[in-house]
């Protein structure tokens, strides 16, 4: 089987962390983004993987061919001159994903969820139709696109952008699977597979819906990217526990906890819940970190307070700081110490010597 991972541009809604690095290769847990996508398509028997970029390419490569060689599949960059939508891409790759009958899943990068494409597959070819797009319920459909089924069926009916009365709660996950025959509806241009192909596809009766178990979040802003990682956590709280720092450790506080094997822990910290500790991170005495992200070898001097932020590669955060109200360091940041930052997004290389009181950002 094949997939293609729309990985887009410049990832400019979770920056600064994507002014170090390209989005895909951002650390979610400890693992590369796009390492979770590629290691679940993997488990579904896919070994063409494409992924579709208009945006720093050469970056990726090297760290991607030794997932190729890791994982046993082909990597294919598919790259974009101009930035094609949702649905340009998969006209580009045609000669790809059109290369025998077999269908194809397609997949945002931003999305992290239990990627189900066994189930995904299975379904689609039992229904044997051209498309199924994966759905997730919200609780709030009135900030999305709604997705509305055919009374009694899983056959798409329509989709409500937005709706200002409620016609259902199910929206678009951003994860698909098709048949090859979708590329003729899809031309070489600027296109949204969303406004442009599936609205069609519906009034054909050749798209339909699939269910999402368990959680699901687009990780694509730090918001989300914490909201994301909380999820995560308490995923693998129920499924792989083992993954998690045992409850029992003395730095423990509240649950949901990974910490790498090179990560080293002060005494009398408090640590939780939902915190993830990257790799070769030192983390000083008395240090009180919740909700966080520390990227790898981020230094935590002692008795410093971490809540709700992603502290970037190579940063530093000085003794007796405080950070909070979702704020983002850089790559090489230093926040120097007894220093409150409130919500600060924080450019590489900068020293902050002084309190930031309002979320801004800091050039």
């Amino acid at each position: 089987m094949k997939a293609l991972i729309l990985v887009g541009g410049f990832g400019t809604r979770l920056r600064p962390l994507t002014l170090t690095k390209p989005k895909p290769l951002v650390e979610f847990a400890n693992r590369s983004m796009i390492l979770h996508q590629i290691e679940a398509l993997v488990k579904a028997g896919v070994t063409d993987i494409v992924l579709a970029v208009n945006y720093r390419p050469e970056v990726m490569v090297a760290v991607l061919q030794k997932y190729e060689e890791e994982l046993g599949v082909r990597i294919t960059f598919s790259v974009e001159s101009e930035p094609l939508g949702t649905a340009g891409p998969l006209a580009l790759a045609k000669d790809i994903l059109s290369k025998d009958n077999s269908p194809f899943f397609v997949l945002n990068s931003d999305v992290i969820c239990e990627f189900p494409f066994e189930a995904l597959r299975d379904f689609h070819i039992q229904h044997g139709n051209e498309g199924t797009i994966v759905v997730t319920k919200v609780e709030e459909p009135s900030k999305y696109g709604v997705v509305v089924t055919k009374p009694g069926s899983t056959h798409i009916d329509r989709f409500v952008e937005k709706p200002v009365e409620f016609v259902g709660n199910r929206i678009n996950a951003g994860i698909y699977i098709f048949n090859p025959t979708i590329l003729d509806r899809i031309p070489l241009r600027p296109t949204s597979i969303e406004k442009e192909i599936f609205p069609g596809m519906a009034a054909d009766s050749t798209l339909h819906c699939f269910d999402l178990e368990g959680f699901w979040m687009d990780v694509g802003q730090p918001k989300d990217f914490l909201t994301g990682t909380c999820l995560y956590l308490a995923s693998l709280a129920k499924k792989s526990p083992e993954q998690l720092a045992p409850a029992t450790a003395p730095y423990v506080h509240g649950g949901h906890v990974m910490v790498h094997p090179t990560a080293r822990i002060g005494k009398d910290c408090k640590i939780g819940p939902n915190v993830v500790i990257g790799p070769n991170v030192v983390i000083g005495d008395g240090v009180r970190l919740q909700r966080c992200v520390l990227l790898d070898s981020v230094r935590v001097k002692d008795y410093a307070w971490i809540r709700s932020a992603i502290v970037g590669w190579n940063s530093t955060v000085g003794r007796w700081s405080r950070l909070e109200g979702v704020t983002v360091l850089g790559d090489d940041v230093t926040v120097a110490p007894e220093i409150y930052i409130n919500g600060g997004f924080v450019l590489p290389h900068k020293t902050i010597s002084s309190n930031v009181t309002e979320p801004k950002i800091i050039m």
